[in-house]
């Protein structure tokens, strides 16, 4: 059984996913085996916030050499994990057919990694 903190490896920061933490899309390197609804499970469970969208992208290892040596890079994937920038109360029926809302509150952002606002 794989934990959050083995899905996500580290977030990756660049300009490009700078300028798209602003926009709610937050890039991580995750696990090559994790699937989408993993990556959505472990985001929500780390960071308490509610993703709306997860897009990954599998990356093969480059041939690349040092001289007579030959070696590869490790093969990789990455996660663009869309998060609900304007979270609100959840509201679902109950078994007699009342409105009920859920107190759940979620961030806006993900601070952890100074992409805060």
């Amino acid at each position: 059984m794989k934990t959050a903190h083995d899905i996500i490896i580290k977030p990756i920061i660049t300009e490009k996913s700078t300028y798209d933490a602003a926009e709610g899309k937050y890039t991580f390197a995750v696990d090559v085996n994790a699937t989408k609804t993993e990556v959505r499970q472990a985001c929500e469970k780390l960071f308490d916030v509610k993703v709306l969208k997860v897009n990954t992208m599998n990356y093969d290892g480059k041939n690349k050499r040092m001289g007579v040596h030959q070696g590869k890079t490790a093969s990789w994937k990455k996660a663009i994990v869309t998060i609900d920038m304007d979270p609100k109360a959840e509201s679902f029926l109950t078994k007699g057919g009342k409105v009920s809302q859920a107190s759940r509150k979620y961030k806006a952002s993900i601070e952890e990694f100074g992409f805060g606002q």
